[in-house]
């Protein structure tokens, strides 16, 4: 189980703001950070589509929502083969546009993730002079009979990168197509 020690000052500001999850003794939990060399607009703008996390996550080919987007949204995703998985049922638990958060909860579905939650944030930070976004995820998990904490936090984390570097892949791709001019050193 990962603490906060290893992250700078900013990021543990943002991780005990945002990303404070109390896990029981049978779950796990953790904190990941990505920095993308796209503006912050454009990777929320990927990050807060409930409806679409296949525009940046490798693992799902199908989304569907079951209502209007808004905190208790349900969405119902497919995942591709190869993953332990098939289906997962999730609840959208927190959108915010100002702070930039998005949280899920896993409520169903045909894989062995129980009471997973996680909270995605971003926030704005320079890279080489230019717009750049600090991704941070973090997530709680209940640790599957016949597994450790270890080795389940090494899986989630291991999706969860996977998912971070897309986002950072496709968040680039797009910036580097709209040219973002350098900010001006102080």
């Amino acid at each position: 189980m990962m603490n906060a020690n290893g992250f700078c000052g900013v990021e543990k500001e943002y991780i005990r703001k945002h990303h404070l999850h109390e896990p029981k003794e049978n779950q796990c939990s953790s904190f990941l950070v990505k920095h993308i060399r796209a503006p912050v607009h454009l990777v929320w703008s990927l990050v807060r589509r409930f409806d679409q996390p296949q525009k940046y996550k490798p693992f799902i080919s199908r989304c569907i929502v079951q209502g209007d987007l808004e905190i208790g949204s349900l969405r119902e995703v497919d995942v591709k083969s190869g993953l332990p998985a098939t289906t997962s049922t999730e609840r959208l638990e927190l959108l915010d546009d100002e702070e930039h958060i998005l949280s899920v909860r896993i409520v169903g579905g045909d894989h062995r993730l129980r009471n997973y939650s996680s909270v995605i944030s971003v926030h704005p930070e320079v890279i080489d002079g230019r717009p750049g976004t600090l991704v941070l995820e973090s997530f709680v998990v209940d640790v599957p009979e016949g597994n450790t904490k270890d080795e389940t936090c090494y899986f989630v984390e291991a999706l969860i990168n996977c998912n971070l570097k897309s986002l950072a892949d496709v968040s680039e791709r797009v910036a580097v197509q709209d040219r973002t001019e350098p900010i001006d050193q102080v």
